[in-house]
């Protein structure tokens, strides 16, 4: 891997800075500014990004979905969560309402990245993840529901 492309990756793959994912050029004695690694990851990190998309696994067909009371800044919010068999976090979304519009408002965004349709789906028995509001979007109305 070239000296750019593994500054590109790093900053990429990780959360550094232009500045951080500078630092091990200089460790390899090429001395860069952080400018430069901005250029650097405007032109050449759209393909680094496709490329760690690409190698990401690919999610398993049984999906774990559960919701979570958080609180943040005193407000109390809701974190919706879906996992699959192998424990790969697929969606994490947070969301102040918990009702049926709000769970099939995760089911489309969930389905909407993943690109893959569930052979079945585990849920606690919370009653927004109802069959009916499972099935209501299209992808999924193949799919099981296990409570």
């Amino acid at each position: 891997m070239g000296t750019i492309s593994h500054c590109v990756w790093l900053y990429s793959r990780f959360p550094l800075s232009f500045r951080e994912a500078g630092e091990p050029m200089r460790e390899r004695g090429v001395l860069v500014s952080h400018e430069t690694v901005r250029r650097w990851c405007a032109k050449f990190g759209q393909g680094c990004a496709n490329g760690l998309r690409r190698r990401r696994p690919r999610p398993g067909d049984t999906w774990h979905l559960d919701e979570v009371f958080i609180t943040i800044n005193g407000e109390q919010k809701y974190l919706w969560r879906a996992v699959d068999q192998d424990g790969n976090v697929l969606d994490i979304l947070v969301q102040h309402r918990r009702n049926k519009a709000a769970a099939r408002r995760f089911f489309r965004r969930l389905l909407k990245g993943i690109g893959a349709v569930p052979r079945m789906i585990v849920t606690d028995k919370l009653r927004s993840y109802a069959p009916p509001t499972v099935r209501s979007c299209p992808p999924l109305s193949t799919a099981r529901t296990r409570a």
